[in-house]
């Protein structure tokens, strides 16, 4: 759930941070899923990507779309291969302090529709392009 769901009053959208703006319950998988129930998860929900962490929801990578299509390019069964084999270890995250006009500018730079939200090494929430639009109509919409 987002934060700013619950927002009873506007407000200047630039004053908001990831952590009105991102879904606390984020869908994972542990690095022992098979690729193939991460690929059945992502076209489910709907999804480009999933944080892979361990049990104590430590992020260790991230496993996207593209991952999955490179496994298949070589030939890798994807009932077989592991998520943790196939994730991208090498994951840009972000803090729930940070500015949503800080969150843009990242998601620019480095075209990224999505980041996880991290406080220390433990996921927290994953936050979107999607959610920063919502969270500025929501801001508006009591101005």
């Amino acid at each position: 759930m987002r934060r700013i769901e619950y927002i009873v009053k506007g407000c200047d959208p630039k004053t908001l941070t990831v952590r009105q703006l991102m879904e606390d319950a984020a869908v994972t998988c542990s690095p022992h899923a098979t690729a193939e129930a991460v690929a059945l998860m992502l076209c489910d929900r709907n999804f480009g990507s999933l944080p892979v962490v361990d049990e104590d929801r430590i992020l260790l990578g991230l496993v996207s779309e593209f991952d999955l299509l490179k496994a298949m390019t070589v030939q890798q069964d994807l009932r077989k291969v592991k998520a943790g084999d196939i994730m991208s270890r090498d994951v840009v995250t972000v803090t729930a302090e940070m500015s949503v006009m800080d969150l843009i500018e990242l998601l620019r730079k480095c075209h990224l529709i999505r980041v996880p939200v991290l406080e220390g090494e433990r996921l927290v929430g994953i936050v979107a392009r999607r959610d920063i639009l919502f969270g500025y109509i929501k801001a508006r919409s009591f101005s």
